[in-house]
């Protein structure tokens, strides 16, 4: 099985994050990068807006005067946000998400209700977390530009003084919301809402920090009423147009089986697979081409596939045991009686 191949550019599409307080612009910088995105792209289809706030009201006249579409769903549903992803790749350019941290709040208190809880044990997380991968899957793999707007939460750590004592003092900010989604975007960005100078009288700025480019380009730097400009460097260096490989969903389901240890586990495929070789050479032993051609026919009638790294690759010790005992019936086959039993009663 080929695990590796030649590097090539495969993130196609804009996965944007923004996280702020309330009132650092994060609805209205998100409106502007969608709507110089859509433009950018020249994708006439409109723009998808999940709207946990109401905001899409606000800035409707944005998107009026830019001649691009809106289409808005309202919900803070969890199970609407993942259809929501579905539908906003087939029918919209871009997606605001505002705010995620809606969606968050929603999936644990329907946990919650569902389980008839009042508190959240550490044993309650996991399946939780479980289900937002759902959106965490899509977000990153979805042939769809998508802009996550989310609050900002504080971040605490526990620090000695000199005398030894304790105590929790604000660290940074993250993304409210399930503890890993700000390490999905690929654009990430703190919005603050801060004077312009420290003179009497001066007006607020939204400002945006970039806080994470994994190009690197403009990592560190901050901005002051952005929009698509400011974040072109990233933009450009996507493989617009071409296309988009997030991360395979892939699982190792089968490598945990109650009762036996990876290692038990693994050393029991092997000897099947060794087994299922030795069965079929017993069966088809030369190397003549009518000998190979027999081999290849008896596993594709078994297996469904002649190709032995995907038979290899099996995640379940299921099939591998019941094609096993399908050869070795063809092996052994079991001798044909009467219909009718023999000897005097």
């Amino acid at each position: 099985m080929n695990i590796f191949k030649v590097a090539e550019p495969e993130m196609a599409y804009l996965k944007m994050g923004l996280y702020g307080k309330a009132g650092s612009g994060k609805t209205f910088t998100s409106s502007k990068v969608a709507i110089g995105l859509a433009q950018f792209v020249k994708d006439e289809r409109p723009v998808a807006f999940i709207d946990s706030e109401t905001g899409s009201d606000f800035v409707r006249p944005m998107f009026e005067a830019a001649k691009v579409g809106l289409i808005v769903s309202k919900s803070r549903s969890f199970a609407k946000l993942v259809d929501g992803v579905d539908e906003a790749e087939k029918e919209a350019s871009v997606l605001i998400i505002d705010s995620i941290t809606h969606f968050w709040y929603e999936i644990v208190r329907s946990y919650m209700a569902d389980m008839k809880i009042t508190r959240m044990a550490f044993h309650h997380w996991g399946p939780v977390k479980e289900e937002w991968r759902r959106f965490a899957d899509r977000y990153v793999n979805s042939k769809l530009h998508i802009i996550m707007a989310g609050r900002a939460g504080d971040v605490w750590e526990d620090t000695a003084d000199e005398q030894g004592i304790l105590e929790s003092k604000r660290v940074g900010t993250r993304m409210k919301a399930e503890v890993e989604t700000g390490y999905e975007p690929s654009l990430l960005v703190e919005m603050v809402r801060e004077y312009k100078s420290k003179a009497k009288g001066a007006t607020w700025t939204h400002r945006a920090y970039v806080m994470k480019d994994r190009y690197d380009l403009i990592d560190g730097k901050h901005y002051d009423d952005p929009g698509l400009g400011e974040f072109m460097p990233h933009i450009a260096s996507l493989n617009l147009g071409g296309k988009h490989k997030g991360v395979d969903a892939d699982t190792s389901e089968g490598m945990f089986t109650q009762g036996r240890s990876r290692a038990e586990w693994v050393e029991q495929k092997k000897t099947l697979l060794e087994k299922i070789q030795n069965e079929i050479y017993l069966l088809h032993p030369s190397a003549s081409a009518e000998d190979k051609k027999a081999r290849l026919e008896l596993l594709k009638k078994i297996f469904g596939t002649h190709a032995w790294n995907e038979i290899a690759g099996a995640k379940s010790l299921d099939p591998l045991i019941e094609g096993l005992k399908k050869i070795e019936a063809v092996s052994n086959p079991i001798p044909e009686t009467d219909s009718e039993p023999k000897g005097e009663f």
